[in-house]
């Protein structure tokens, strides 16, 4: 795991708004982000953030123009501010984005590979989104990947489902938090018996 970081993706005041569902999403994004802090492996939160006047956003693109209707999105408007319950911290990243793909008009790739990082863990809100996109695009990056089916989330239950059950499989490893929590301490640091 020391090649790993954490991806928080669009976990958003306005955001969360509209896709929480009362299921506990926030406490286990939580625990995913903790256990990735106390094994060392980076944490980089990725926002989507849009400029006043919307320079970035095509008529042609639908799900922008609509995000953009709605009053989503725009840079330093309170709900484009990253959730308090899984606010950052001192030394984690925070990434602001320009459409779907953590990738797509941002700095990540190069903060990737600054820092060496080859494989990817994926959380985040919508599943059928930010998620989806931003896997199709580390595929072609040929970053290793592991998505956290429970510390995603998605406004249509049966979409996530069918996309953490039988898509990602395809081309990620697809665990829950827990199951990845034990597997990073297992891998983590061992004491020496002696």
């Amino acid at each position: 795991m020391a090649n790993s970081a954490l991806l928080v993706m669009d976990v958003q005041r306005d955001v969360v708004a509209i896709a929480d569902d009362g299921s506990g999403y926030l406490p286990r994004l939580r625990r995913a982000i903790d256990g990735a802090r106390a094994a060392g492996i980076p944490v980089i939160y990725v926002v989507i953030g849009l400029r006043p006047g919307d320079p970035e956003v095509s008529p042609r693109n639908r799900v922008m123009t609509n995000a953009v209707r709605a009053g989503l999105f725009t840079e330093g408007a309170p709900g484009t501010e990253i959730h308090q319950d899984v606010v950052p911290q001192q030394g984690d990243v925070v990434v602001t984005k320009r459409r779907g793909s953590a990738f797509s008009g941002s700095n990540l790739d190069l903060v990737l590979r600054a820092r060496d990082i080859d494989s990817l863990v994926l959380t985040g809100i919508a599943t059928s989104a930010v998620v989806l996109s931003t896997l199709w695009h580390a595929i072609d990056l040929d970053f290793g990947l592991t998505v956290l089916a429970d510390a995603c989330l998605d406004t249509d239950p049966e979409v996530h489902t069918m996309l953490t059950e039988k898509l990602f499989p395809q081309w990620a490893d697809v665990l829950t938090v827990e199951d990845w929590l034990k597997a990073i301490v297992d891998v983590g640091p061992k004491s020496d018996p002696t």
